[in-house]
Protein backbone atom coordinates (compact mmCIF):
# COMPACT_ATOMS: atom_id res chain seq x y z
CA UNK A 1 0.00 0.00 0.00
CA UNK A 2 1.42 3.57 -0.77
CA UNK A 3 0.73 6.24 1.55
CA UNK A 4 -0.17 9.41 -0.26
CA UNK A 5 1.09 13.03 0.39
CA UNK A 6 -2.10 13.85 1.85
CA UNK A 7 -2.39 10.98 4.43
CA UNK A 8 0.98 11.77 5.30
CA UNK A 9 0.49 15.42 6.09
CA UNK A 10 -3.08 16.51 6.80
CA UNK A 11 -4.72 13.94 8.99
CA UNK A 12 -1.02 13.73 10.81
CA UNK A 13 -1.04 17.32 11.28
CA UNK A 14 -4.66 17.27 12.63
CA UNK A 15 -4.82 14.69 15.01
CA UNK A 16 -1.53 16.03 16.43
CA UNK A 17 -3.46 19.73 16.84
CA UNK A 18 -6.06 18.28 18.28
CA UNK A 19 -4.19 16.07 20.82
CA UNK A 20 -2.62 20.01 21.83
CA UNK A 21 -6.06 21.30 22.07
CA UNK A 22 -6.62 18.68 24.82
CA UNK A 23 -3.34 19.58 26.34
CA UNK A 24 -4.39 22.99 26.85
CA UNK A 25 -7.77 22.48 27.84
CA UNK A 26 -5.78 19.96 30.57
CA UNK A 27 -2.98 22.83 31.25
CA UNK A 28 -5.58 25.33 31.71
CA UNK A 29 -7.61 23.35 34.48
CA UNK A 30 -4.75 22.55 36.16
CA UNK A 31 -3.58 26.12 36.46
CA UNK A 32 -7.21 26.95 37.92
CA UNK A 33 -7.39 24.45 40.11
CA UNK A 34 -4.58 24.78 41.72
CA UNK A 35 -4.61 28.35 41.99
CA UNK A 36 -1.79 29.45 39.44
CA UNK A 37 -1.53 31.86 36.91
CA UNK A 38 -2.84 30.71 33.83
CA UNK A 39 -1.32 34.33 32.00
CA UNK A 40 2.23 32.77 33.46
CA UNK A 41 1.37 29.74 32.35
CA UNK A 42 1.31 30.59 28.76
CA UNK A 43 4.31 33.40 28.65
CA UNK A 44 6.20 30.35 30.11
CA UNK A 45 9.76 29.31 28.21
CA UNK A 46 11.32 26.40 28.29
CA UNK A 47 14.80 27.93 28.24
CA UNK A 48 15.41 31.89 28.63
CA UNK A 49 16.44 32.22 24.48
CA UNK A 50 13.23 30.18 23.44
CA UNK A 51 9.67 31.22 22.43
CA UNK A 52 7.13 31.61 25.03
CA UNK A 53 4.21 28.56 24.89
CA UNK A 54 1.69 30.76 23.14
CA UNK A 55 4.25 31.83 20.16
CA UNK A 56 4.95 27.76 19.78
CA UNK A 57 1.37 27.32 19.63
CA UNK A 58 0.85 29.73 17.17
CA UNK A 59 3.87 27.87 15.04
CA UNK A 60 2.19 24.76 14.97
CA UNK A 61 -0.79 26.11 13.89
CA UNK A 62 0.46 28.69 11.79
CA UNK A 63 3.17 25.65 10.58
CA UNK A 64 0.45 23.25 9.46
CA UNK A 65 -1.67 25.03 7.46
CA UNK A 66 1.18 27.09 5.60
CA UNK A 67 2.73 23.15 4.79
CA UNK A 68 -0.51 22.27 3.37
CA UNK A 69 -1.58 25.42 1.78
CA UNK A 70 1.96 25.11 -0.24
CA UNK A 71 1.64 21.20 -1.26
CA UNK A 72 -2.42 21.86 -2.22
CA UNK A 73 -0.90 25.20 -4.49
CA UNK A 74 -3.55 27.39 -2.89
CA UNK A 75 -3.34 30.66 -3.20
CA UNK A 76 -1.90 32.64 -0.03
CA UNK A 77 -2.44 36.16 0.42
CA UNK A 78 1.06 36.88 0.58
CA UNK A 79 4.54 35.47 0.33
CA UNK A 80 5.47 36.06 3.57
CA UNK A 81 1.67 35.67 5.23
CA UNK A 82 1.67 34.94 8.83
CA UNK A 83 -0.79 32.47 8.87
CA UNK A 84 0.64 30.53 6.46
CA UNK A 85 4.62 30.82 7.43
CA UNK A 86 5.79 27.34 8.00
CA UNK A 87 8.56 27.60 10.66
CA UNK A 88 10.90 30.45 9.18
CA UNK A 89 10.23 33.19 11.62
CA UNK A 90 12.91 34.00 14.19
CA UNK A 91 12.02 36.71 15.98
CA UNK A 92 9.33 37.71 18.59
CA UNK A 93 8.60 40.88 16.44
CA UNK A 94 7.84 37.87 13.92
CA UNK A 95 4.76 37.40 15.33
CA UNK A 96 1.60 39.89 15.37
CA UNK A 97 -0.77 37.99 16.80
CA UNK A 98 -1.09 38.20 20.58
CA UNK A 99 -2.45 34.92 22.38
CA UNK A 100 -2.69 36.14 25.89
CA UNK A 101 -5.29 33.31 26.62
CA UNK A 102 -6.00 29.72 26.74
CA UNK A 103 -9.18 30.23 24.86
CA UNK A 104 -7.34 32.25 22.47
CA UNK A 105 -5.24 29.82 21.62
CA UNK A 106 -7.19 26.83 21.42
CA UNK A 107 -9.50 29.23 19.03
CA UNK A 108 -6.09 29.38 16.92
CA UNK A 109 -5.78 25.53 16.75
CA UNK A 110 -9.41 25.03 15.91
CA UNK A 111 -9.11 27.50 12.89
CA UNK A 112 -6.18 25.58 11.70
CA UNK A 113 -7.54 22.15 12.28
CA UNK A 114 -11.25 23.90 9.76
CA UNK A 115 -8.51 25.08 7.38
CA UNK A 116 -7.35 21.12 7.02
CA UNK A 117 -10.19 19.77 6.98
CA UNK A 118 -11.58 21.67 4.01
CA UNK A 119 -8.60 20.54 1.85
CA UNK A 120 -9.45 17.65 -0.05
CA UNK A 121 -6.80 14.74 -0.62
CA UNK A 122 -7.22 15.31 -4.23
CA UNK A 123 -5.58 18.36 -4.16
CA UNK A 124 -2.18 17.34 -2.54
CA UNK A 125 -2.34 14.16 -5.64
CA UNK A 126 1.01 14.66 -6.78
CA UNK A 127 2.16 17.02 -4.84
CA UNK A 128 5.39 15.10 -4.28
CA UNK A 129 7.39 16.99 -6.90
CA UNK A 130 5.32 20.29 -6.44
CA UNK A 131 7.58 23.21 -6.21
CA UNK A 132 7.22 25.04 -2.69
CA UNK A 133 8.80 28.74 -1.72
CA UNK A 134 8.80 29.51 1.46
CA UNK A 135 9.41 33.31 1.85
CA UNK A 136 10.08 35.72 4.61
CA UNK A 137 11.94 38.81 4.97
CA UNK A 138 12.89 39.34 1.81
CA UNK A 139 14.25 35.87 1.90
CA UNK A 140 12.97 32.50 0.04
CA UNK A 141 13.51 29.01 0.03
CA UNK A 142 12.96 26.07 -2.14
CA UNK A 143 11.51 23.08 -2.10
CA UNK A 144 9.78 20.11 -3.86
CA UNK A 145 6.57 18.72 -1.70
CA UNK A 146 8.42 15.51 -0.64
CA UNK A 147 11.34 16.30 1.14
CA UNK A 148 9.47 19.52 2.15
CA UNK A 149 6.98 17.77 4.11
CA UNK A 150 9.06 14.50 5.16
CA UNK A 151 12.49 16.75 5.95
CA UNK A 152 11.44 19.73 7.03
CA UNK A 153 7.80 21.08 7.81
CA UNK A 154 7.22 17.59 9.83
CA UNK A 155 10.38 17.69 12.20
CA UNK A 156 9.71 21.09 12.79
CA UNK A 157 6.03 20.68 13.77
CA UNK A 158 7.18 17.82 16.34
CA UNK A 159 9.91 19.66 17.36
CA UNK A 160 7.47 23.20 18.60
CA UNK A 161 4.99 20.16 19.68
CA UNK A 162 7.35 18.48 22.06
CA UNK A 163 8.75 22.04 23.44
CA UNK A 164 4.89 23.12 23.87
CA UNK A 165 4.64 20.03 25.99
CA UNK A 166 7.63 20.24 27.87
CA UNK A 167 7.06 23.83 28.86
CA UNK A 168 3.41 22.60 30.20
CA UNK A 169 5.02 19.51 32.19
CA UNK A 170 7.70 21.52 33.58
CA UNK A 171 5.12 24.13 35.11
CA UNK A 172 3.59 20.98 36.65
CA UNK A 173 0.67 20.21 34.63
CA UNK A 174 -0.08 16.46 34.89
CA UNK A 175 0.72 15.18 31.19
CA UNK A 176 1.93 12.00 29.93
CA UNK A 177 2.87 10.31 27.18
CA UNK A 178 -0.37 9.49 25.90
CA UNK A 179 -1.95 13.21 26.64
CA UNK A 180 0.72 14.00 23.63
CA UNK A 181 0.16 10.71 21.40
CA UNK A 182 -3.63 10.72 22.10
CA UNK A 183 -5.67 7.50 22.03
CA UNK A 184 -3.71 5.52 20.27
CA UNK A 185 -5.14 2.70 17.68
CA UNK A 186 -4.33 -0.89 17.41
CA UNK A 187 -4.59 -3.41 14.90
CA UNK A 188 -5.82 -7.25 16.05
CA UNK A 189 -3.80 -8.61 13.58
CA UNK A 190 -1.85 -8.05 10.02
CA UNK A 191 -5.63 -8.21 8.52
CA UNK A 192 -7.37 -7.84 11.22
CA UNK A 193 -9.78 -4.24 11.86
CA UNK A 194 -8.35 -1.43 14.34
CA UNK A 195 -9.36 -1.01 17.98
CA UNK A 196 -9.16 1.53 20.26
CA UNK A 197 -7.31 1.24 23.35
CA UNK A 198 -9.18 0.71 26.22
CA UNK A 199 -8.82 2.65 29.41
Amino acid sequence: MTITMYQASVPVFQRLLDNCIAILKKAEAHAISSGGDTRQMIEAKLASDMFPLKVQIQILADGARGCVARLAEQALPSPDAGQFAVFNRGYHQDFVESHQTFTSLIAYLHDAIDYLDAIPPAKLEGSETTPVEVTWRGNTRYFHGLPFLRDYALPNFYFHLTISYAILRIAGVPLGKQDFEGTPVYSTGPAGPHQTWQH
